[in-house]
């Protein structure tokens, strides 16, 4: 490994740690701005030293003092723009680069998924890359981010905040949607939910339960689907 390639992947990973870090740390408000910095280093200096690994340089033509912007080490690493892995990186940069002086608490639901996705990425792509395996470096349930699942209503949204921050939160909530609604790759996003089914084939189930309608540890059969923030 080229020695540069080698302190960039050693810093990579400190930055990566330092967003899982900053966005699991529950007295910390600025954590998706500070994650969004983080994450996007960390995946900025990993593929730089991806691609002074592979014979080619970092820098504009001419500019032996400016290495290429993280877009352009996107593009040259992954040549498909419809990657879901390189739709996933480029959303998270947009956050970075044109919402930064925006960002609310509830940009959390909307990005989460793109967050989770994109930790998963970026162990699988250094592993890929650079034989670097994360999970000897950390726990691997600091992997799963702790996220705040609670969602406004477009409404609640207005109420809460300027019009200026509520119209720039509802678009990207929107964009996010329909991004989402174009693909089922993992690589793009993780969904935030639990599914549950009941089964009578006890080999079938991930956990065992009884229903008695008078029992505070048991269930009840459930027939309509209710919002969990309007119940607990």
């Amino acid at each position: 490994m080229h020695d540069l390639s080698k302190k960039l992947v050693d810093k990579s990973v400190e930055a990566f740690i330092l967003g899982l870090e900053i966005y699991n740390k529950p007295t910390i408000r600025y954590r998706i701005e500070g994650f969004s910095f983080f994450i996007i280093n960390a995946w900025e200096l990993m593929l730089k030293a991806k691609i002074l690994n592979d014979g080619n340089s970092i820098y504009y033509k001419g500019e032996s003092n400016r290495t290429i912007s993280m877009s352009d080490a996107i593009k040259k690493v992954y040549t498909d723009k419809n990657q879901p892995l390189r739709l996933n990186l480029e959303k998270i940069l947009e956050l970075r680069d044109t919402s930064t002086h925006f960002i609310t608490e509830d940009y959390e639901t909307v990005y989460a998924p793109f967050f989770q996705a994109n930790v998963f990425n970026f162990v699988e792509q250094i592993k890929r890359f650079h034989q670097v395996d994360i999970s000897k470096l950390i726990s691997q349930n600091f992997l799963t981010l702790s996220v705040n699942v609670k969602t406004l209503t477009s409404n609640e949204i207005r109420a809460t905040y300027t019009s200026e921050v509520a119209e720039r939160l509802i678009t990207a909530r929107n964009e996010a949607e329909f991004t989402i609604s174009e693909s089922s790759s993992n690589d793009l996003y993780i969904p935030l939910r639990h599914d549950f089914y009941i089964t009578k084939n006890p080999r079938e189930a991930d956990l065992l339960v009884g229903i008695n309608n008078n029992s505070g540890s048991s269930i009840k059969i459930v027939k309509e689907v209710q919002n969990p923030n309007d119940k607990f």
